[in-house]
């Protein structure tokens, strides 16, 4: 385990496991459900990751974006690879919302919008409103993967019509 999955708290922050990235909760939220996808590899750039992450990769976004939206759902979709702090290939994944969003009597404002989304204005959580929005995550996650399951194949066979 590299420093950049241990500063996202992984294993206790994991919502997702893939075989070469996790989706972790993001201790700080920027939005409601804000997420980070840390590469599991000790690859500090995009040039450096194995063929194999790349295709991962798309099965990833699916899933979060499934996930996500059967949450709460978002207006638009952020995925930033900033990697100036933490050096492993992450990615700050933000739904972005136009109008507040409430969870757990605590009211969530994405102060940037319509902008680029500002990383320092974040809604300080309770740990047991932090717990809750963890659990609430990983059910959605779980059931994002059942359809991701239900579904594999069908983009290949999209893929191959197109």
């Amino acid at each position: 385990m590299h420093q950049t999955l241990e500063k996202f708290g992984y294993p206790a922050t994991l919502l997702k496991d893939f075989e070469y990235w996790a989706v972790l909760l993001r201790p700080a939220q920027v939005t409601l459900g804000s997420l980070v996808l840390v590469a599991k590899s000790d690859a500090k750039s995009l040039a450096t990751l194995p063929t194999e992450a790349f295709v991962e990769f798309r099965r990833c976004c699916k899933t979060i974006e499934t996930a996500l939206q059967s949450f709460c759902t978002y207006d638009k979709i952020n995925y930033l690879a900033l990697m100036m702090i933490d050096p492993h290939v992450h990615f700050h994944v933000l739904p972005r919302y136009a109008q507040p969003q409430t969870f757990d009597n605590i009211n969530f404002v994405d102060s940037a919008w319509p902008g680029p989304p500002d990383l320092k204005a974040v809604t300080e959580l309770p740990e047991n409103t932090r717990s809750k929005l963890q659990d609430a995550l990983r059910h959605a996650f779980a059931n994002a993967a059942q359809t991701a399951i239900a579904c594999e194949g069908w983009d290949d066979i999209c893929a191959d019509n197109y």
